[in-house]
């Protein structure tokens, strides 16, 4: 029975990967599409696998194994997965797959999660495949549901691709029923020529296999009815969009009305992929127009398209989009786009009522600085890294400090000012490498944390501790993948785990690998950590500090508990160090005075470690 429910548009992924019959779900924690795999590992659902994987390329990996083997599969993942994921990803599509096999791949066009503003529609036109664009949660539910049939039909894997403004959304969504995916898998058979890139012949034939799989996506799609075109006046103005600049047409449409614009007389063609190109709607769009606004976010996949066909069919037709600079290749669209837009496929200046104006608003807001979290370890760690340079005589911008992805990364800000570079999962310790190849006469030091030395860290280290460089890699162990929900990762405690899954030690891992020397250090303890940190620095070869404490969200969720930080008011000379130093937000002023919001403090007691005046008392256990 279909019901209906209030959900995310990540959320109604996981819906229809279960309305599907998906066996087999995997992914790698990435805003903005971590809740569909959270989602379905809280629900804990009977005769679907399920897991959060060490990495984006191991999770499709997985998911690709068992579509090879006839079973249902979704990998999840955000736009800069799939940057990790490709290697493997291109590989299976050359194969192609039994089963179907969804990857899905969340883009955040404006930037609102952090990360690289990347169109991952041009990994879909690089590969050959198709990529489905829902622009409301009912969509993400439909398609999702439909990328498997598709992708068992013309046997090669499916793009799934939603955007923040759709995965973070909620709405009412008709949910279909479960389907069970079946206990046993269809029998593989040994076939090189399928399986393999062994030879020029096999790799030639794989591809052309994947070029034919898109075409006849392309033909299923077209038979499917998804794309909606609408013809208007015959040589007059049309408007191309897809994906979730679908959701944005109506409220266009009603803001140019009053202006004499008639909705009406104006073609629409909505589509919900741009890979595989509707060839067929979008020539009888150019036939019909005289005029077309091609309306997509980031890249100008489909215009291109649509000026290329425009050319291939000797029509003269006037593009409205990024090429003329009308639109822009970066952020979000709103209607505010399209109706710029309709405006200029008029030759109509737009009215100054409907442009959209800066008030002026953000201009008087307070400075709100990305900063930890009271009583976040890593506050240790950047305070003992300042302190350690400084103990050995550099100055702060002499010694060049890498940072990697997540919750480190925040040490950047202030009050540390600790880190100089964020590039990608893993990159913080090859970057050091190369800055010592480069002649860097000062120490390097590199920063990860726990998930991404898992993720993509551990190969960085491998290769530094090889090739003999010295320099200090700071792992920041807090056991959690925190920065995107507090989902687990190897190193988290084997009690937060699903049963029969491990615990892996990242020390004992970082021992094995024959590291010059290994410190592992309490980041709530200052002074050992800055020891630790100024003897690290001054080894030759690689030598590792392993910073471990629980991060302090989850520790409060686990109920542990910290001595009592309390402020002598009649030591307090209202110097600020502590609040200085610390950044943290659990040290208020009130009447000239510091105290402590006991709602945010945790106890870590760093602060009263800076204070030379013992104001800031710790009570004994």
């Amino acid at each position: 029975m279909i019901s209906r429910k209030l959900i995310s548009g990540n959320e109604a992924i996981a819906y229809g990967a279960l309305a599907a019959g998906v066996k087999v779900v995997t992914g790698y924690p990435g805003t903005p599409s971590t809740e569909t795999v959270a989602m379905l590992l809280k629900e804990d659902i009977p005769e679907t696998k399920v897991e959060w994987s060490v990495n984006e390329k191991v999770a499709f990996e997985v998911a690709a194994g068992a579509a090879l083997l006839g079973q249902r599969a979704l990998c999840t993942m955000k736009m800069s997965g799939l940057n990790v994921a490709y290697d493997s990803l291109i590989g299976i599509a050359y194969s192609g797959c039994k089963g179907g096999l969804v990857i899905y791949v969340a883009d955040d066009p404006g930037v609102s999660a952090g990360m690289c503003e990347q169109d991952t529609r041009g990994f879909a036109a690089m590969s050959d495949m198709p990529m489905l664009e829902p622009a409301t949660v009912q969509e993400c539910h439909d398609l999702t549901k439909y990328a498997f049939t598709l992708s068992e039909t013309i046997g090669s894997p499916v793009f799934v691709r939603s955007v923040t403004s759709v995965a973070q959304s909620h709405g009412a969504c008709e949910i279909a029923p479960r389907v069970i995916p079946p206990e046993t898998a269809v029998p593989m058979e040994r076939d090189i020529t399928k399986y393999t890139k062994a030879g020029s012949v096999i790799c030639i034939n794989q591809h052309k296999r994947l070029i034919a799989s898109l075409a006849q996506a392309q033909n299923q799609l077209e038979a499917d009815g998804f794309d909606k075109l609408s013809l208007g006046k015959e040589g007059g103005v049309g408007i191309l969009t897809v994906g979730v600049v679908n959701s944005y047409l109506p409220e266009a449409f009603h803001a140019v009305q009053p202006y004499g614009i008639v909705p009406e007389e104006i073609t629409t063609l909505k589509l919900v992929h741009t890979i595989p190109f509707a060839e067929e709607k979008i020539k009888a769009c150019i036939r019909h127009c005289s005029v077309l606004v091609v309306a997509e976010e980031l890249e100008p996949h489909l215009e291109n398209k649509v000026i290329q066909l425009c050319y291939q069919l000797g029509k003269s037709v006037k593009i409205i989009g990024k090429n003329d600079h009308t639109f822009s290749r970066s952020g979000y669209y709103e209607a505010s786009q399209l109706i710029k837009g309709l405006f200029a496929a008029f030759a109509m200046e737009l009215p100054e009522a409907l442009q959209k104006k800066n008030n002026g608003a953000e201009k008087h807001c307070a400075a709100r600085p990305i900063s930890v979290c009271a009583g976040c370890p890593h506050r240790g760690t950047y305070m003992a890294i300042n302190q350690a340079i400084a103990n050995l005589h550099y100055k702060k911008d002499e010694v060049i400090v890498t940072g990697d992805i997540g919750c480190t990364i925040l040490g950047m800000s202030a009050p540390f000012n600790t880190l100089w570079t964020e590039v990608a999962m893993g990159a913080s310790t090859p970057l050091a490498q190369g800055f010592y190849y480069a002649g860097v006469q000062t120490p390097v030091i590199s920063t990860i944390g726990d998930s991404t030395f898992f993720h993509a860290g551990i190969t960085g280290i491998i290769n530094a501790i090889q090739h003999g460089i010295p320099l200090t890699a700071i792992i920041m162990d807090n056991e959690w993948t925190a920065m995107t929900g507090m989902q687990v990762n190897p190193g988290t405690d084997i009690r937060c785990q699903k049963e029969g899954w491990k615990q892996l030690d990242i020390e004992k891992i970082v021992e094995s690998l024959g590291v010059t020397a290994l410190y592992v250090v309490d980041p709530y303890d200052l002074r050992t950590t800055t020891e630790a940190i100024e003897k690290s620095i001054q080894q030759d070869g690689v030598s590792v500090v392993l910073a471990r404490r629980q991060c302090a969200i989850q520790a409060a969720r686990r109920k542990i508990t910290y001595p009592k930080v309390s402020v002598n008011s009649e030591k307090c000379t209202s110097c600020k160090v502590c609040i200085r130093k610390t950044g943290c937000p659990a040290l208020e002023l009130a009447n000239g005075k510091v105290v402590i919001n006991a709602t945010q403090c945790n106890g870590c007691g760093i602060c009263s470690q800076v204070c030379k005046f013992g104001a800031i008392e710790t009570a004994s256990v």
